[in-house]
């Protein structure tokens, strides 16, 4: 059987995998679903700092304390940024990379080349976090009904701030290598 690790996306917690890590356990794997600092139910620790390499730091502080190996990093969203910066700090715990609906950015690109919004060159340490109109109408917007409602209840929205720099850094060396 498979160890994950399972990072999530801006505006939310570990908790998004939940209907993923309950299917996995029951085939027998063995799961983590990290909440990263600074979001889901670890929201009061927001603070200027917090960016996709003190994420990555986190992620691969905890392979190397749980004694993790041979480890399928999977990230969803802005969680994908992070799986990629995490795979060079922790390069020798990790089999494998899964993205799964995951922002990969090439060399010199920001989010918002991704998205096709535009991102400022230079940015604010903690933005306000996104509607609940955009959470159901973008962020979730493909989820059946049930499992909308159940991550807009637990999603970080207008209830607290956002780690800008989690999500508007750039690429890391291994994208690079990648590509």
């Amino acid at each position: 059987m498979a160890t994950y690790v399972l990072i999530h996306g801006a505006y939310q917690g570990g908790w998004i995998w939940k209907p993923v890590a309950t299917r996995l356990r029951a085939a027998g794997h063995t799961v983590y679903a990290l909440t990263l600092d600074g979001c889901g139910e670890r929201k009061h620790t927001v603070r200027a700092g917090i960016t996709v390499t003190t994420h990555a730091q986190e992620v691969a502080q905890f392979l190397h304390y749980e004694d993790l190996k041979d480890v399928i990093l999977a990230g969803t969203s802005s969680g994908g940024m992070v799986i990629v910066k995490a795979a060079e700090l922790a390069r020798e715990r990790i089999a494998r990379l899964c993205f799964v609906d995951a922002l990969a950015l090439l060399p010199g690109e920001r989010v918002g080349d991704i998205v096709k919004r535009a991102a400022p060159n230079e940015v604010t340490e903690v933005t306000t976090a996104i509607t609940p109109a955009d959470a159901q109408n973008r962020l979730f917007k493909e989820f059946d009904p049930e499992l909308r409602a159940w991550a807009l209840a637990h999603a970080v929205l207008r209830a607290g701030p956002r780690p800008l720099r989690s999500r508007a850094g750039r690429s890391c060396a291994l994208a690079r290598r990648l590509r």
